[in-house]
């Protein structure tokens, strides 16, 4: 998994998978769905991250 931020932008990009993208996903206006061919998720998108994902205090764990 990757997450890219685009600070330009204020855009996160969550990868899953490198798979192709066959199909993105529109869920309202911030927030896209990218789409393997068999329906799997490869990847999201978060316009105004800032904002919309709080971004800014990310964190990762596993349990």
């Amino acid at each position: 998994m990757k997450i890219k931020y685009f600070e330009e932008t204020d855009t996160a990009l969550l990868e899953f998978s490198e798979h192709p993208i066959f199909e993105t996903r529109e869920v309202n206006e911030n927030f896209y769905l990218d789409l393997d061919e068999d329906g799997n998720l490869i990847g999201m998108t978060i316009e105004h991250a800032m904002s919309r994902a709080n971004i800014h205090d990310l964190s990762f764990q596993i349990m």
